[in-house]
């Protein structure tokens, strides 16, 4: 799915060798001051990855022209526990692959239970379905196939050239889970849902072979889609009318109001915000190109996952919900900031 290192650099074999429940686990981890259970369980659930959630129900609602309510922040609720459902089930479905490649993860080394990671994988996803039937019934319309998709990539389709469509089709359902949560429309959304499922299938791609390296043909593809989806969420094929690239792909995602000066604020951090997304992820998928080897492929698969916030902020702001696209774009920071503690991926 994606790289999965540990970031702990006091006495890892102490920590790794410690059983889940053990005296190693209430030892504090000189490098952060947290405990060592509790950065097991962060390295399980890869913690900062969270940073690039709540943006999904953000550019969902703002691609329907309605402002944030309570019920996106249910949305956001739902959308946080069932992505980490994915990722503690995730560990766990893997956990004998883990054992050869990646001794160092929670579950091969101990320090976390499998049943443990399969008991937090239904508990999440159970919290999730709940807060979305709370946000009504289209919200929970969506968030039915949104978890159903996640425990079948995790469990099945992981493997098979499935996975990036898998994996795609689980994050633009999350974007579409804000729309519908919001207004109760999804249609609307759809345009936005495409653009942001294909960077994930791009980032998934290169994901397959972070942990013994491969072609460089998907680092490629991946700078090639980043690269398009900047082109298509700045483009503008009609200025004079203020008709976009991303309307072509659906109806508008906002009416069209006022005159064309209006809404040039809104262009001018849509064109920032896109140049900031491909800056996050050219270099590292350009390194991966000439040279894919795991360690710039995971840098590359790591850079794509943060990637994803800037885009959910272009998108936000191509729909012309400003203070909330800069909301989204904060987020980046913070995430890089917490990823340097513990990996993303």
């Amino acid at each position: 799915m994606t790289p999965r290192e540990s970031s702990c650099r006091c006495s890892a074999g102490a920590s790794a060798a410690a059983p889940a429940g053990g005296t190693g686990d209430k030892a504090l981890c000189a490098c952060t001051g947290l405990s060592h259970r509790g950065r097991a369980w962060a390295e399980l659930l890869r913690l900062p990855a969270l940073f690039s959630v709540p943006g999904d129900a953000l550019a969902g609602t703002a691609a329907t022209g309605a402002a944030p309510n309570a019920r996106t922040l249910l949305a956001i609720g739902s959308s946080l526990c069932l992505y980490e459902a994915g990722m503690a089930l995730n560990d766990w479905a893997d956990r004998d692959i883990d054992a050869v490649e990646r001794p160092h993860r929670p579950l091969p080394s101990g320090r976390i239970r499998p049943a443990a990671a399969l008991t937090a994988a239904c508990a999440l996803t159970g919290a999730g379905l709940a807060l979305a039937s709370c946000a009504g019934r289209p919200a929970l319309a969506v968030a039915g196939p949104l978890a159903a998709t996640v425990w079948a990539y995790d469990l099945g389709l992981k493997h098979t050239p499935a996975g990036p469509v898998a994996m795609a089709t689980a994050r633009g359902l999350d974007l579409l889970l804000g729309a519908a949560a919001t207004t109760g429309r999804t249609r609307p959304a759809l345009p936005s849902a495409a653009l942001l499922g294909t960077h994930t299938l791009a980032v998934t791609a290169v994901s397959r072979q972070e942990a013994q390296g491969g072609s460089p043909l998907a680092p490629l593809a991946a700078l090639a889609t980043t690269a398009l989806l900047t082109r298509v969420v700045t483009h503008r094929s009609a200025e004079h009318r203020g008709t976009t690239a991303l309307d072509l792909l659906g109806p508008p995602a906002t009416p069209h109001r006022g005159p064309v000066l209006g809404r040039k604020p809104a262009a001018h951090l849509t064109t920032a915000l896109a140049a900031a997304y491909a800056a996050a992820t050219a270099r590292p998928y350009f390194h991966a190109t000439l040279n894919p080897s795991p360690p710039l492929t995971q840098r590359a698969v790591g850079a794509g996952v943060r990637a994803t916030i800037p885009l959910q902020a272009t998108l936000t702001a191509r729909s012309r919900g400003t203070a909330t696209a800069l909301l989204i774009a904060a987020l980046a920071p913070l995430g890089a900031r917490y990823a340097k503690k513990v990996s993303v991926t």
